[in-house]
């Protein structure tokens, strides 16, 4: 999942540029050095050196402008104001999970969120930072006895973007374990919101239209003790390893499934005879439709080109049009 990922329904184009709530437009930066350069907050920003491929779950992706990493959210802010005062375009990133980055790489900062406090509040509540290993949080809640994210365990991705993107699997919903969210805006102010301030519905979440919301920092669960929250776990982990190609690159579901269908993507894709199409060094995978698998050489343009293909075929076939969940980001 990319930190926290504007609308996961807009449409896959790579000559449009897809609003996503990390990016932020605004002129080209005003760096003129190609060496890394500190400046007045402290925070090493890394300049056209660092491929996005390597910070992606998909391993596409070509050079960023500007590269920085924040380890809390005094940094997080810090490089948000900083990209302000440069005019410089910013996208906030975590474990790029569910993104789709341009070979031509992304004109602007990427800023790696790497916020990975962990708070136990009390028993069975935690706060947990936004950039801290989803698969990792929910382990360890299970283990301890509690329940409500036991789908975690696999998961890619960082607790901000589960929850942006409200995550989910085997009948459970990130959203149903949330207390609160702590948010920081484009100009740097920190929010907290109430869990009932906020309204969620299938992969969808009220940040995703938040204008103003330049993170996801921290996120509070509320979780309910459960003697079987670790066997109902391993019993989720061991059927996700059967279905799923986990050990290969991937950005976990490409599509949302089909909402009042009673089917999900992955049964359109296969129904339509698509399992195994390959563009170029992309390709759909053979155990999970759903999944499209980098090979080892997948352009931007081919994981492109393998969407649409796959669009067209089931629209064709069943009348269906599928929204992605995945995001592509526009290099400029």
């Amino acid at each position: 999942m990319a930190s926290h990922m504007g609308s996961y329904q807009l449409p896959l184009q790579p000559s449009r540029k897809l609003r996503s709530f990390h990016v932020q437009s605004s002129s080209s930066c005003s760096f003129n050095k190609q060496e890394p350069a500190q400046n007045s907050t402290g925070l090493q920003f890394i300049c056209k050196k660092k491929l996005l491929s390597d910070l992606t779950t998909w391993g596409i992706g070509g050079p960023c402008n500007y590269f920085v990493q924040v380890f809390n959210q005094t940094q997080l802010v810090s490089a948000v104001r900083y990209c302000n005062e440069q005019s410089m375009r910013f996208m906030i990133l975590g474990k790029g999970s569910n993104c789709l980055f341009d070979d031509m790489g992304f004109n602007g900062c990427v800023i790696l969120n790497r916020i990975e406090l962990l708070e136990k509040i009390e028993s069975g509540v935690y706060r947990v930072g936004s950039g801290y290993p989803f698969n990792r949080f929910g382990v360890m809640s299970a283990n301890e006895g509690f329940s409500g994210l036991e789908f975690a365990a696999g998961v890619p991705g960082t607790v901000g973007g589960a929850a942006y993107m409200n995550a989910g699997a085997n009948g459970q919903e990130t959203a149903a374990a949330i207390d609160s969210i702590e948010i920081i805006t484009n100009e740097g102010e920190s929010r907290m919101l109430n869990r009932r301030e906020l309204n969620f519905g299938y992969r969808l979440s009220p940040f995703q239209e938040m204008k103003d919301l330049a993170s996801i920092t921290a996120v509070t669960f509320r979780l309910k003790f459960s003697k079987t929250a670790r066997e109902m776990q391993q019993e989720y982990l061991a059927r996700r390893w059967r279905a799923q190609p986990l050990g290969q690159r991937s950005a976990g579901s490409v599509f949302r499934n089909p909402s009042s269908m009673g089917v999900s993507a992955a049964e359109l894709i296969e129904k339509s005879g698509l399992k195994g199409l390959r563009v170029g060094g992309a390709m759909v995978s053979n155990k999970h439709a759903n999944f499209f698998i980098n090979c080892g050489s997948a352009t931007s343009q081919d994981m492109l080109e393998l969407i649409r293909l796959v669009k067209d075929a089931v629209n064709q076939k069943f009348g269906v049009e599928l929204k992605e969940e995945i995001l592509y980001i526009h290099p400029s």
